[in-house]
């Protein structure tokens, strides 16, 4: 396997329904607390990975690709300023409002939220939301480490049986 190979894998964002299970029950908390309509985890790659609260009315796989294009664009823009990006976004309008908050490195927090609650509210909690979903990336990329370490062993051992099946 090639150095692209291994930048790839090590780049991919890997969760299993456990994972998203306890992704989501973080949103549902925050959704509560904010008092938010919806709230959106997205990769930089522009794919959803969950969704928490009402979305019905909305096209998710659109607005995560736009929210990843919006903080690349806004990447960008920082970087010509002199900041290496912008942790934060905040879109006002006449009945929606949308926060678009870095969780880690690999994907954004998108909070949709009416008059319901304030913009002080939604980034009080998104801060709060945002270090629990880093705590919790961070426990689901070590147990990643140590799984591919449990896979390798078992492929090598794998390996060997069958040399010792077909007597290679």
């Amino acid at each position: 396997m090639g150095k692209q190979d291994e930048g790839l894998r090590s780049s991919r964002l890997v969760f299993y329904k456990e994972d998203i299970e306890r992704i989501e029950k973080v949103l549902g908390q925050f959704l509560k607390s904010a008092n938010a309509k919806c709230g959106l985890l997205v990769d930089k790659d522009g794919h959803l990975v969950t969704k928490q609260g009402e979305s019905s009315s909305y096209d998710m796989d659109t607005i995560s690709a736009l929210v990843a294009g919006s903080f690349a664009a806004t990447k960008q823009m920082a970087k010509l300023l002199g900041e290496d990006e912008f942790s934060v976004m905040f879109h006002q309008g006449k009945k929606d409002n949308i926060q678009l908050s870095l969780v880690g490195d690999r994907t954004i927090l998108a909070i949709i939220f009416d008059e319901r609650t304030t913009l002080g509210m939604v980034r009080l909690y998104a801060g709060q939301v945002s270090s629990k979903l880093s705590t919790l990336f961070d426990e689901i990329a070590t147990r990643k480490v140590e799984a591919e370490a449990i896979s390798k062993e078992f492929g090598q051992a794998a390996k060997s049986k069958l040399d010792d099946v077909f007597g290679s």
